[in-house]
């Protein structure tokens, strides 16, 4: 596992160096937008709706919208400089709870706690005092320059943090709409409702649920794969060979033109050549007679 944030555990004067991991990860399918004709990905370029031009990355500022429309804007050295007033790199513990008394809509994301450089034996001890307490911490952090609430507690003797929602981030539900009041309903129904539950009620094996949607896309990409049905986005070096190619086709056909012309040439020379020799070999020959001296 990838080491995403080292520091310590502390409850009361007991401190206990970790290192933290990532305890869940993403597996939506991710599918890429591509362009139907030569099948590139498609760039999402950042637009000034006002100038419209594309800007550039040093050409963004962080703003804070206080009313609709207008921005407080805050510089990378502001920013900084509260980053480094907050970022204490602690998971400090601050009380003590049952889990049961926390309701889940708090949960948010879950890491999982190793013990750092020397930090073994006051992590056993953590572990081991939690499990018998049947208690969790309660302890604050800050990650990425937000501070978080969290919970400490034991999972598979792994300590297990868990980042929790603050109150404030928790919607009213007094705000969802249509939601029907508390009535009476017919007692042969409810019977039968909880009959139902107590017939489907077992233990929770979370091994026996799938993502059945992400394993279909899964099997349909494979089989496509298995068919040869991929194909290739065209790169830069991709349209250069092309061009190579393309010129080199069009020079070998101007050079084939150019050779052409001159075999046919060396052709005629030569069948010009020995059209003469022939001529000139089928010509009469002029016959010399000589006169025989008389004899005497």
């Amino acid at each position: 596992m990838h080491t995403m944030w080292k520091g310590s555990i502390s409850f009361g004067l007991v401190n206990i160096p970790i290192k933290m991991y990532s305890a869940t990860e993403d597996k939506d399918i991710k599918l890429r937008t591509l362009h139907k004709e030569c099948h590139s990905p498609i760039k999402y370029e950042k637009v000034c709706p006002n100038c419209e031009k594309e800007v550039e990355q040093d050409d963004l500022v962080k703003g804070y919208e206080y009313v609709k429309g207008k921005y407080v804007i805050l510089s990378d050295e502001e920013l900084k400089q509260l980053k480094e007033e907050h970022e204490d790199k602690s998971v400090k513990i601050i009380d003590f709870v049952k889990l049961e008394d926390i309701d889940p809509i708090y949960f948010n994301r879950s890491y999982f706690l190793g013990p750092g450089e020397n930090g073994s034996k006051a992590y056993s001890l953590l572990r081991e005092a939690l499990e018998d307490s049947k208690k969790i911490g309660v302890a604050e952090i800050t990650i990425r320059s937000k501070q978080q609430l969290a919970i400490v507690r034991v999972y598979k003797d792994c300590l297990v943090m868990e980042t929790v929602h603050y109150p404030d981030e928790v919607r009213n539900v007094g705000d969802v709409p249509s939601v029907p009041e508390r009535k009476e309903v017919d007692k042969k129904e409810l019977d039968t409702a909880i009959t139902l539950i107590d017939q489907l009620t077992t233990e929770f094996d979370p091994e026996k649920y799938h993502d059945d949607y992400r394993e279909a896309v899964l099997r349909l990409v494979q089989e496509k794969i298995n068919k040869e049905e991929g194909t290739t986005t065209p790169t830069d070096s991709d349209k250069s060979n092309v061009v190579d190619l393309m010129s080199a086709l069009q020079a070998s056909i101007e050079r084939t033109k150019d050779q052409g012309g001159k075999t046919a040439k060396k052709k005629t020379e030569a069948k010009a050549d020995a059209s003469e020799k022939k001529t000139s070999s089928t010509k009469p020959k002029k016959r010399t007679t000589r006169k025989k001296k008389a004899s005497s």
